[in-house]
């Protein structure tokens, strides 16, 4: 089997588990006391992208610990930067392969950007890794066989204090690049400052890989990036509530409210009316697999004037907040690659190739790869076949095809 074929095979399983689990699972149930691990120290370190702590990481599929043959995985507490410019701390995995990198010069990272994984702590990928069932692990699997080690964050308040501020464009981006530098400062990964570095990212993730692209050459400059995957990326959150309100995905758009409204410190009681805040107490510890509960709810049911989120972001204190999120505004400092299916459910493809042309405007190097994969989660698929010969191209130093003559 091609490699390609293989990782479809293994990408759609990795799809049927998490829709058969997203169909089992119950309401959410009172979360657990926050691990002593996530929690932050008293004084932080000063610079960004320093380890405040580790410990090994277990996998809860590998109950034969086959992983710790291929590879070492371990969990961390690392220093960055939010939004606001205050020091905080965000967990992570750093996951590198025991084999020796036999490409062109040093072990590459990966800054891996997760896509949805909702708002709970519980939900955070370095947990969900030893306790339950982290969907992006498989698609990880390719890059790993393939030599590079992958660091993947947790992203603001998802397992650390404080709520995860889902879909705020800065937080995600500086997560992404500052877990990359603490990856390279670790003296068990072998990698360092000379180690190239892209992001990769789909959906949620797109979004915090496409951020990170365009934060690296202000926030981070002294990476060695090379590219970056950015796929199915809401670039303009205008478009989502419209998409997805009364859908299977509604809960993501409460998602991004609370996430965004926690960030700028907006209250949203004035705005909900008592089904809203009971429903928007219970979102807090909600996790992806959760969606089934909220699917297919209408957003102007839980308003005190009843109007829908497509409205209600039209207005202020709102409408600057959405603005604020908007990708494409940055040149990236490497080339990407933009995947979207035509046939997305969640993220409309005009987004995408919008956030795609927004790049080219400002001269980046970019190519858009459109595809007819049936829904969001179909064009996870295109998006895990067609990430190996980007990378590999980047990393080997050869020029990047750029689509932005047809767009």
């Amino acid at each position: 089997m091609s490699a390609q074929r293989f990782m479809a095979a293994l990408a759609a399983s990795s799809i049927a588990v998490a829709m058969t689990v997203a169909g089992a699972v119950a309401p959410a149930a009172a979360e657990s006391p926050r691990p002593a691990f996530y929690e932050a120290p008293a004084s932080l370190p000063s610079a960004n992208g320093e380890l405040i702590r580790s410990e090994k990481l277990n996998f809860l599929l590998d109950p034969l610990k086959v992983h710790t043959v291929a590879y070492d995985a371990t969990r961390v507490l690392y220093k960055t930067t939010n939004r606001t410019g205050k020091s905080i701390a965000v967990s992570g995995s750093v996951i590198v392969p025991k084999t020796k990198w036999v490409g062109p010069g040093t072990r590459p990272v990966i800054g891996y950007a997760v896509g949805t994984q909702g708002i709970g702590d519980s939900c955070a990928p370095s947990r969900m890794f030893s306790e339950g069932f982290e969907y992006e692990s498989l698609f990880m699997a390719g890059m790993l066989a393939r030599g590079y080690a992958i660091a993947m964050t947790d992203y603001e308040g998802l397992g650390t204090a404080g709520m995860h501020t889902y879909m705020d464009r800065v937080s995600q981006g500086r997560a992404v690049l500052d877990i990359v530098r603490t990856a390279q400062r670790m003296p068990s990964t072998g990698l360092n400052a000379k180690s190239p570095v892209a992001f990769v990212g789909y959906s949620q993730g797109g979004a915090g890989a496409a951020s990170a692209a365009e934060l690296a050459g202000s926030y981070a400059p002294e990476l060695k990036v090379k590219g970056t995957v950015a796929s199915a990326v809401p670039a303009d959150l205008r478009a989502l509530p419209e998409a997805i309100d009364g859908s299977l995905y509604s809960l993501f758009t409460w998602f991004a409210i609370a996430g965004l409204t926690a960030s700028y410190d907006i209250d949203m009681d004035p705005y909900l009316n008592a089904a809203g805040k009971e429903m928007y107490s219970e979102i807090e510890e909600a996790c992806v697999f959760d969606l089934l509960k909220s699917a297919f709810t209408n957003s102007e049911d839980y308003t005190t004037d009843g109007a829908g989120l497509t409205e209600l972001i039209t207005r202020e204190p709102f409408k600057q907040m959405i603005a604020d999120q908007r990708i494409g505004r940055t040149k990236p400092n490497a080339p990407v690659l933009v995947t979207h299916s035509l046939l997305d459910d969640v993220v409309p493809h005009r987004v995408g190739k919008q956030l795609a042309t927004d790049w080219c405007n400002k001269g980046g190097n970019v190519r858009l790869s459109t595809n007819a994969t049936p829904l969001h989660v179909g064009g996870m698929l295109n998006h895990a076949t067609e990430i190996y010969a980007f990378l590999g191209a980047r990393f080997a130093g050869l020029p990047a095809a750029s689509s932005c003559w047809r767009l």
